[in-house]
């Protein structure tokens, strides 16, 4: 997994970049990177409006998500903000002068560090139940054929068995999330004061799905996750278990809708007084529908996790 997304010849290294395969919230509408923009400001309140204030956009992409959020920045903060996007790609032609391009983690930030669709895909083990009941690594080769190896041992049946409670019946799987944990510590690490959230795909101790989720895509179709660079492998985090003392787990939906992006159609007496701003209206209500749609983006799940701050999503003092 690590070789087919990011050695020299990995999904995240072809020059179309991720949106060439699939579409995240930042690509479905701008209303995404506008509330990340509003996110920013509720913590440069809670920081009293520092001198400088940081934006790192972890995984990227094509800097897209840091891109907007600059532009949605009323003119006064964007001139305080500094704003940093993290990718192993090659800095975009044409980017904005004000991103940093930097393959890893700022230290020392103060303001938002922002990852969205980064944990799953942080490579991860897959684990299956033999016929004696043991959990077993699943190895793959790199046209896709699996089999069964070694036992699994050590932090990752810790982990299984903390993590990922069921009856270990022959078949069933579990997607060991121990290297998620670390990259998400190490990322809030970077934090000195601020807040960091994880937005992704998602799944909690109480409804791990049985067969797991590893999977891959290319140009927009689901796929078989072969790891020969063709494909984007990704599998579901479990948020739960990343979640460090004062961080809590809430839905896109909710999270958005407490951002001011809300579904609502615009009154249909603003189609003849305004028949423009209507059409802009209405626009607007479908992306924010499409974002917040349950089924589908809003069940995405964000994990925050505020350093030093009140969470900026309601007000309540993090745990130091």
């Amino acid at each position: 997994m690590e070789a087919a997304l990011y050695g020299p010849r990995g999904f995240y290294r072809r020059p179309e970049g991720p949106a060439g395969h699939f579409r995240t919230s930042v690509h479905a509408s701008p209303l995404f990177a506008g509330a990340v923009a509003r996110l920013l400001r509720r913590v440069d309140e809670a920081l009293d409006r520092p001198a400088s204030l940081d934006f790192v956009d972890m995984a990227a992409g094509r800097g897209e998500l840091v891109t907007g959020v600059l532009a949605a920045l009323p003119a006064d903060l964007a001139a305080r903000t500094r704003a940093y996007a993290v990718e192993i790609a090659g800095r975009p032609a044409g980017l904005d002068h004000r991103i940093e391009w930097r393959a890893d983690c700022p230290e020392g930030v103060t303001g938002l560090l922002f990852a969205n669709e980064w944990l799953d895909n942080v490579p991860l083990e897959v684990a299956e139940v033999d016929s004696a009941g043991g959990w077993r690594l699943v190895l793959v080769r790199e046209d896709g054929t699996e089999r069964l190896g070694e036992p699994v041992a050590g932090a990752a049946a810790e982990w299984i068995a903390r993590w990922w409670p069921r009856p270990a019946e022959e078949g069933l799987r579990a997607e060991v999330g121990l290297p998620r944990d670390t990259a998400w510590a190490s990322a809030v690490a970077r934090v000195e004061r601020g807040l960091a959230v994880a937005v992704d795909y998602a799944h909690t101790a109480e409804s791990r799905p049985p067969f797991g989720t590893l999977t891959g895509f290319r140009e927009g179709r689901e796929t078989a996750p072969v790891p020969d660079g063709s494909c984007d492998i990704t599998a579901h985090v479990a948020l739960d278990a990343c979640a460090l003392p004062g961080g809590r787990t809430l839905s896109q939906r909710d999270a958005l809708r407490t951002l001011g992006v809300a579904g609502a159609r615009p009154p249909l007496s603003l189609a003849t007084t305004d028949p423009a701003g209507y059409v802009r209206a209405l626009t607007s209500a479908g992306e924010a529908a499409e974002l917040t749609a349950a089924g589908g983006l809003g069940d995405f799940g964000w994990l925050v996790q505020p350093v030093g701050i009140p969470d900026p999503l309601t007000g309540r003092r993090a745990t130091d």
